[in-house]
Parts: structure tokens; sequence; C-alpha cells
């Protein structure tokens, strides 16, 4: 097993789900070595590792720049996104069995995969973010086609307060007959941020409520701010 997948299977899940069910989100501990943070970022200036690039101001998203890798993936990333899959997936589906959704996820990534690939969502995408100055991230949801892993992460790879200032995570749910609450994180260096991808299941009086979930990121003060964005579901 790689040395990312046994971290992933030391933490405490347990506690993770339960911040999950009860703010609909949670946060590693420092997961990723600062070795492995740097290592990600020197990929930016190795075009042949991704499919595509989107500067967000040309589309109105914010202003910064994200890339998607092309697979194969980097082992890194992979091996993440496996293994995190195969934590995340039991409390999916207890999410959607909580929700009275039919959809279940299989145990591992692969065969969900498979499912995305049938409905021909086939291009990868985890992400390489990054901010300069000035830079932030319009609220969004990150939908690529009919298939949808209700969890995603953010992988924090830089240090607020040294590499960049500002540049906070931000969700906002959007509560049935309520105002909309806001949350914002700040991650260390190698924490991971989970997360919902469009809408989770909370406790209300009458009963289980949906609280739709957008995220994006303030507006960096100073320095760049690089993260590792991590979805399950695939493209078309």
């Amino acid at each position: 097993m790689a040395a990312i997948a046994h971290r992933l299977c030391d933490l405490d899940w347990d506690d993770l789900a339960r911040a999950l069910d009860e703010y609909g989100w949670a946060r590693t501990p420092p997961v990723l070595t600062p070795a492995e943070c740097a290592t990600l970022i020197t990929l930016w200036d190795q075009p042949a590792r991704f499919r595509s690039r989107v500067p967000m101001a040309r589309f109105r998203f914010g202003e910064g720049e994200y890339r998607y890798f092309a697979n194969p993936l980097p082992r890194l990333v992979r091996d993440l996104r496996t293994a995190a899959f195969a934590r995340l997936a039991p409390i999916a589906n207890r999410w959607m069995s909580a929700l009275g959704d039919a959809r279940r996820f299989p145990p591992r990534l692969p065969e969900f995969l498979a499912r995305c690939d049938a409905r021909g969502q086939t291009r990868p995408t985890p992400l390489l973010l990054r901010y300069e100055t000035g830079g932030w991230n319009a609220l969004h949801q990150d939908l690529y086609g009919d298939v949808v892993f209700p969890l995603q992460l953010t992988c924090f790879l830089g240090r607020p307060g040294e590499d960049y200032t500002g540049g906070e995570s931000l969700l906002v749910e959007q509560r049935p007959r309520a105002q909309s609450r806001g949350e914002v994180i700040v991650g260390r260096q190698g924490e991971i941020l989970i997360f919902p991808t469009t809408v989770r299941p909370a406790r209300g009086a009458r009963g289980v409520l949906r609280h739709h979930v957008r995220h994006g990121v303030s507006r960096v003060t100073g320095g760049v701010r690089w993260a590792l964005g991590v979805i399950f579901h695939d493209a078309r």
C-alpha cells in the first residue's frame, strides 16, 4: 500500500464523519508532507501532465488559473484519490439514504470510474489551482455529467501567512426557508478539506433537510496560493 494510503487509513474517520454530518465539512490533520506539496507544485511547469488549462477570468469564474491533470494521473494524486474514495463511499451512501436518494456508490474507485465511463464521462478531473495576489474563485459546484460523487477534497499545498495571505476556502449552504450559512476555512499545508459537491443531509425539526452547498475561494491579498482539487467523478 502506498504511503499516502497508509496516512489516510490512520485518520480518525469516525470523527471526520461526525464533522461532515454536523457542519457539512471536515478538515484532516496534515496528510501530505511539505516535500509532496512542493512536488505537486512543480508539476505546473510540465504541460504534458495536463489535459486542459482554464484561465478563470476568461469565463468569469474568478481570477486565477487551474489545470486538469491528464491520464495517467501523477502517482501521488492517483493514490490519494483511490484511498480517499474507499473511505468516503460509506459516508456518501449513508447520505444518499438519508436524503431518500436511490443512488449508491461502490466501495472502490475503479468500479465508480467504470460507471462514469459508461455515461461518457472519461476525462479525469483532479486539478491543480494557482491564485496570485488578487486571485479568487466564485462560488460554484463541480458538475461534469450525470454521474456525481457527493463529496470532494481540497488539499492545501502552501503555508497561510507565509506563502500567501487571504485566500480562505469558502462554503455557503442554502438552507430551506432560511438564510444561507457561510463557513470560512483556513487550511494549513498538507491538510485536506472534505466537503459536499452539491447537497448534504442536515437534521431539522421535522426530519432531514437538503442543504445545497457551493464552494469558492476568497481574494488572495498577498503571495501565491496553491491547492490540489480531488473530484472523484470524471468529466464528459
